[in-house]
């Protein structure tokens, strides 16, 4: 799947992230990863109901612009984020 930008504003900062989306994660390897200005700054992963989750936060990115961008990842997939994986078990 091809990376897709969010653009988060918040207290007149804006904050333009690419997201990437790996569907191959497990518990040491996070399903979604944030980029902002091409370097790696976080990580989430959804649980068994499709909810985002922190995974990693190396860019010590705030936690109200994470939990924005989390919401802004969970509408981009209507569908559930885990589709992929309940596809792939018997």
């Amino acid at each position: 799947m091809d990376n897709y930008p969010i653009t988060i504003s918040l207290d007149k900062e804006v904050h333009h992230f690419e997201v990437g989306e790996y569907p191959h994660h497990d518990e040491e390897r996070c399903k979604y990863k944030i980029f902002e200005n091409g370097a790696y700054v976080a990580s989430f992963t959804p649980d068994d109901h499709d909810f985002l989750h922190i995974c990693q936060n190396p860019g010590a990115v705030g936690e109200e612009v994470l939990h924005l961008l989390a919401d802004k990842i969970e509408k981009h997939h209507p569908q559930g984020m885990n589709d992929n994986i309940r596809k792939l078990k018997p």
